[in-house]
């Protein structure tokens, strides 16, 4: 069983500074990180939301992840509502993905005129699991916040590049409603997940972000479950459209099933290669085990592979099937059918994100 670990105060020393984080006059030193009596959340507690294998990290090296100060200094956008930095490696002998949240700059103010009128802390999501999270401490007055906190998320090797790092930035007004003021997403495919190597990125925060589905196809899928089996079975049938990618002459495609329950793998298998079309069919079935207590926890997620001989196999996309924790829209609904119509087959066409 995963345990959620304590988030340990991260303190930066500072040469004359009281180790209770108030200044000499008194007051509070907002740039002292570790501050003995601030809260770690806007109400005082620490976030309740528990992620079997993520958790808070102690004490970092902030010089690993420290960002030149020009950096503060950019061409603002038009409507630009702040931009946040974040260092991401990905160990692959732990299977860990460790996660830096640096700082951000130039969030709205809630004061016209003042860099002060916002009290700014983040969540950070490993999508497609949206109900869970860790959060940063929060900072008092600032629109630019230095945060140097680390954070750890248990996630394997084979699941890895289907998961999208999401981090939402809050402000905390003066009657303690949390308003969202934007988000950033960073999905992991885009990392070389295979060097170990640590990278510093940063993202202008949106207002709305989706993992959209652009051309890369459809499939049509069945899904049943057995409860007195405790077996869940997975069609897959037709498929309209597959994305080539360019410079690749094959149009050979297959389809990866994976089970996993919470964010572990627990069975993987995959279809016959279906050669020389983009609109390949399969007319397959998959049957995995599944007790019925792990059906709120579990998803299937189903990937689609475009097969180059001599290279690697590339994704082409992705559907995700599973309870609330999981998945969205049409994949969530496909899945509460199932549930609620066992035994039965339930098909449906998803398209690839």
């Amino acid at each position: 069983m995963f345990r959620f670990l304590k988030q340990i105060p991260f303190t930066v020393p500072s040469q004359g500074t009281p180790p209770s984080g108030r200044r000499h006059d008194g007051r509070w030193d907002e740039n002292n990180v570790g501050g003995g009596s601030e809260p770690a959340s806007p109400t005082g507690k620490r976030p309740s939301v528990e992620i079997p294998g993520a958790y808070a990290l102690g004490s970092i090296d902030p010089t690993l992840y420290r960002i030149a100060d020009e950096d503060d200094i950019y061409e603002v956008p038009r409507d630009h509502i702040g931009r946040v930095w974040f260092a991401v490696e990905y160990e692959r002998e732990t299977e860990k993905l460790l996660v830096t949240l640096i700082k951000a700059r130039n969030l709205p103010s809630r004061s016209c005129g003042s860099d002060n009128g916002c009290d700014p802390f983040v969540r950070i999501y490993l999508i497609p699991d949206e109900r869970r999270y860790l959060q940063s401490k929060f900072r008092k007055k600032t629109c630019n916040p230095k945060f140097e906190e680390s954070f750890v998320f248990q996630v394997s090797l084979r699941s890895v590049e289907d998961r999208v790092l999401k981090l939402t930035v809050f402000d905390v007004d003066r009657h303690k409603r949390h308003n969202v003021l934007g988000h950033a997403l960073y999905p992991l495919r885009d990392h070389d997940c295979q060097s170990n190597e640590r990278v510093v990125v940063w993202r202008d925060l949106e207002k709305e972000v989706a993992e959209t589905a652009t051309n890369k196809g459809e499939l049509s899928v069945s899904t049943s479950y057995n409860n007195h089996l405790e077996r869940i079975t997975i069609g897959i049938f037709e498929a309209k459209d597959f994305k080539q990618f360019d410079g690749a002459n094959s149009l050979d495609y297959y389809i990866k099933v994976c089970l996993m329950v919470q964010n572990k793998v627990i069975k993987t298998k995959k279809s016959e290669i279906v050669r020389k079309t983009t609109c390949p069919t399969f007319n397959e079935s998959f049957n995995f085990k599944l007790p019925v207590n792990s059906l709120d926890t579990a998803s299937v997620t189903l990937t689609a592979m475009q097969h180059l001989t001599g290279h690697k196999d590339k994704v082409v996309g992705r559907i995700t099937l599973g309870s609330f924790m999981f998945a969205r829209g049409k994949e969530l609904e496909h899945w509460n059918e199932m549930i609620a119509n066992q035994k039965e087959q339930i098909t449906h066409w998803h398209v690839l994100t």
